[in-house]
């Protein structure tokens, strides 16, 4: 499992085709659903994942056809999960504990809900692109008991502009030659622009 691991933020794509072949669209559904529809793993790679993911589309070694839909399906089904914990089960979730530490770190929910005090429901939308903000807004929105047609269809919307974004810059950018053969320093450039926001936000709250 740590090894898994290890490949997964390395993005090692390579390694991924050949341990699991054609499942790798599973792992890549099951990596997207996760990181958002479980409040407590908003650590996983995604805008990066996303981008790489397209890449190898435009290397022919992945289906754009296939994985478009698969992942606007996991994105979509992990908020609409994330959202009914919020709902149901509310605050609770930050009494869990795991080996004596909390599961989920309430701060992250105290941000999402600024940020939803910002943007108001627009905030289901432009969340997706800023990570651990993308894990805790449908869960802040199920806990405020946000209206559920009103979440479902802008959180439709939502997952259509991330998924299709993300993984078509990736996939039309990899006509650029320098580009795909690169890709491993792309992945790092988009870590360090999707986390960029959060450093900020860090680094106000402590001045």
């Amino acid at each position: 499992m740590v090894e898994f691991f290890q490949h997964l933020f390395a993005l090692d794509f390579p390694w991924f085709f050949e341990q699991y072949g054609t499942a790798i669209y599973l792992i890549l559904f099951l990596i997207i659903f996760i990181e958002t529809g479980l409040v407590a793993m908003p650590f996983l790679p995604g805008d990066s994942l996303l981008f790489t993911a397209g890449l190898f589309c435009k290397s022919g070694q992945l289906e754009i056809l296939v994985l478009l839909p698969f992942l606007f399906i996991a994105a979509v089904l992990g908020d609409n999960i994330n959202y009914w914990v919020g709902r149901r089960l509310g605050l609770s979730v930050f009494k869990w504990n795991f080996r004596g530490k909390p599961l989920v770190k309430e701060a992250y929910l105290e941000r999402t809900e600024k940020f939803f005090t910002q943007y108001g429901n627009f905030a289901v939308i432009m969340g997706r692109f800023i990570p651990f903000v993308r894990t805790f807004t449908p869960f802040a929105a199920g806990v405020a008991k946000m209206d559920y047609r009103k979440f479902a269809l802008i959180d439709l919307f939502g997952g259509a502009l991330w998924i299709g974004s993300m993984t078509m810059a990736g996939y039309l950018l990899g006509e650029i030659p320098w580009i795909r053969e690169h890709v491993d320093l792309i992945a790092i450039g988009i870590v360090v622009l999707s986390i960029t926001p959060v450093l900020i936000s860090f680094i106000r709250r402590k001045k």
